[in-house]
């Protein structure tokens, strides 16, 4: 697979960031959806400089970007809460490496001094940093339940994919688009419909900061449910997004982030989460299936 794949591979990544409408998507293979699902025409222009509506909340001392967090009881037309959307810039993301250079470098923390070296990085910078809490991350145990797969290439996270999923099956790539172009990344946001999507299993990738793009992918044994949300934003903003609900947080770490931001404990309640636009959500296609809507 991977010889089809280099002559467009090295720029696939500044084009996944700019997906422009959370859909499904139906193609001959594997390779041809992902590759719909992230260059489609509509790019929008980012500026590197981000801004914030005023949102009036009692989390206004919390980091705006760990604002995504709700519970499945939130999840209701017309109700209204900030939730934040980060604005990446195309030119300055890191790109994804065809499988072959991506395999020639060690992807480990015991190999982090030699991979400073390799990209020019000081061991105090923030670059350097950034780096440590990937490879920490990607060789972190994973929880009960779950299969997770730090992806270095399209290839390998096609591959983890098929291998959770089922190597016979079709897939389908859902993502979040933005419908408006604007810098605000943090609003007040109105749910406007809410549509479930059905899917026995599935598989989210996540992006990593690392010089070349690094994918974190992982699916989890528990109930999860998946939907598309419309929001209205209070600048009109129009975001189509996808929400991911796990069901069961009961094997979940007490530290996890979601808990400081719904103020619950583990086990207690449903936790779910917006996806921002440079992140893949992975299914398989079934045979009939009809959506709906809540």
């Amino acid at each position: 697979m991977g010889e089809k794949y280099k002559p467009w591979i090295i720029f696939l990544f500044l084009l996944i960031i700019t997906c422009s409408r959370a859909r499904e998507l139906v193609g001959s293979g594997a390779e041809n959806k992902i590759l719909e699902a992230i260059s489609d025409e509509n790019h929008e222009t980012v500026h590197t400089e981000h801004e914030h509506a005023h949102v009036h909340s009692h989390m206004d001392h919390m980091d705006p970007s760990v604002m995504v967090f709700l519970t499945f009881e939130d999840l209701k037309v017309g109700k209204t809460m900030a939730v934040y959307f980060p604005k990446r810039d195309p030119a300055t993301s890191p790109k994804l490496w065809p499988r072959e250079e991506a395999e020639s470098l060690p992807f480990s923390l015991n190999q982090l001094p030699n991979l400073l070296k390799v990209f020019s990085f000081s061991p105090n910078s923030p670059q350097a940093k950034a780096m440590e809490d990937t490879l920490r991350e990607c060789e972190s145990k994973a929880i009960k339940g779950e299969v997770k797969f730090c992806a270095t290439s399209l290839e390998s996270m096609l591959d983890f994919a098929q291998t959770i999923l089922g190597s016979t099956h079709e897939l389908q790539v859902f993502t979040t688009s933005h419908q408006t172009k604007s810098l605000v990344t943090f609003q007040n946001y109105t749910f406007e419909s809410i549509v479930e999507i059905p899917a026995s299993k599935m598989v989210a990738c996540h992006t990593m900061p690392y010089p070349y793009a690094v994918f974190y992918c992982h699916s989890q044994e528990s109930e999860n449910k998946m939907y598309k949300v419309a929001l209205g934003g209070e600048n009109g903003d129009r975001v189509e997004a996808m929400v991911v609900c796990h069901m069961d947080t009961s094997h979940w770490g007490h530290g996890h982030v979601s808990f400081q931001v719904l103020k619950v404990e583990p086990g207690t309640t449903s936790v779910c989460h917006f996806f921002p636009a440079d992140n893949l959500i992975l299914v398989p296609k079934p045979e009939q299936h009809g959506l709906a809507t809540m």
